[in-house]
């Protein structure tokens, strides 16, 4: 067992520990639990992350409403100490749903009915013992494919080389800590991370990550946990530019967000999988003209599209003036393009005059 997961099962150990204090002093056993609702969520503009504060509400074992919670928080937490002292394989959450899913003897329930019980208890021991579902042994399915200058030795002792991936790319595994991804050799100049697949596809196959020395990662549109972990590692330990490019609607500039300062979903997740230093390289409203998008590919913005630009634009982290004036000037242009809407200029146009001249001209922002 690794010294991180040792410590981990210590604090799990604790929470058995306080449980076993309180029945011995006759006290209604309890259980501290980090409040994850959204008056609990604030953003820390020195730091540039999402947060969760440190607001705590109690769970009682003698308590109609909460009796189950209290026993199935207790079973979580034991499960992910067997999972770490017998070093056994990591379960998905939903393999850890049915490995705890049983009857309850002579209670005619059973310990869980539906997954949606287990997720959210699963992120309560992440906050009790503060450490990533990744580090309990538990996984989550990754969407994200990467390719360019890095080597990395994974847990099996296998040679990932991305740099020989194919055109299908290699692989974001699901989880990305030194221990189970230990980077080897990382030469690239900047990492580029693109919001589709289909965008990222074709800058592989046309080989951008060679011709520009980068890193190519996209997480299929919203990205996983894996995806933005990855990120955040990337940004800590290598002082290279890193670039989000995504769509020109409000969508896309969330996604964007998600990477640079964490989620409001997730808060407690995002110190770890934050990257305050990504930039945003587009696509802008600017680009229209600048790139003289053919107005075929503009895309009529609908009311749902306005209603999210009204949204996005209260967040703090969009309180800047530039994104003020991007998402002032996406309303009042009233359409959205998408970024595989550039192959209408020509189907090298992505990778041999778009970015290249956003990335040559500076032509980004925070």
């Amino acid at each position: 067992m690794s010294k991180r997961s040792q410590e981990i099962v210590n604090r799990l150990k604790g929470l058995g520990d306080s449980v076993i204090s309180d029945i011995d002093a006759g006290k209604n056993p309890s259980l501290d639990i980090r409040m994850r609702a959204l008056n609990n969520v604030y953003f820390d503009e020195q730091s540039g992350i999402i947060k969760l504060g440190n607001d705590q509400q109690k769970r009682f074992y003698f308590n109609l409403g909460q009796a189950k919670k209290f026993l199935q928080t207790l079973l979580i937490a034991k499960q992910i100490k067997v999972l770490l002292e017998q070093d056994k394989p990591a379960l998905s959450i939903r393999q850890l749903f049915y490995t705890l899913k049983h009857d309850i003897p002579g209670a005619g329930e059973n310990t869980f009915d539906e997954q949606d019980e287990s997720d959210p208890l699963i992120e309560d021991v992440e906050l009790m013992v503060d450490a990533l579902r990744e580090e309990l042994n538990l996984i989550a399915t990754p969407n994200g494919v990467m390719a360019g200058p890095m080597v990395v030795e994974d847990k099996t002792g296998d040679i990932l080389d991305f740099t020989k991936m194919g055109s299908a790319g290699g692989a974001v595994p699901p989880i990305v800590e030194d221990d189970y991804f230990r980077i080897k050799e990382m030469n690239a100049d900047y990492i580029l991370v693109v919001e589709k697949y289909a965008v990222w596809n074709l800058l592989n196959q046309e080989k951008f990550w060679k011709k520009n020395n980068c890193i190519l990662l996209t997480g299929k549109g919203q990205p996983a946990r894996a995806e933005r972990r990855l990120l955040a590692r990337l940004g800590e330990e290598y002082d290279i530019p890193i670039y989000v490019f995504t769509d020109m609607d409000p969508w896309g500039y969330y996604i964007y967000s998600v990477y640079k300062y964490g989620s409001i979903n997730l808060a407690f997740f995002s110190e770890k999988a934050a990257c305050p230093r990504a930039r945003y390289l587009g696509l802008s409203v600017k680009d229209v003209m600048n790139f003289d998008m053919p107005r075929s590919s503009w895309i009529k913005l609908n009311d749902e599209d306005h209603k999210r630009i009204a949204e996005i634009s209260e967040y703090p982290w969009f309180k800047k003036d530039h994104w003020q004036k991007e998402l002032a000037d996406l309303k009042k242009f009233g359409y959205k393009i998408e970024q595989d809407a550039l192959v209408s200029k020509s189907i090298e146009f992505t990778a041999n005059n778009y970015l290249p001249s956003k990335i040559e001209n500076r032509d980004y922002f925070d």
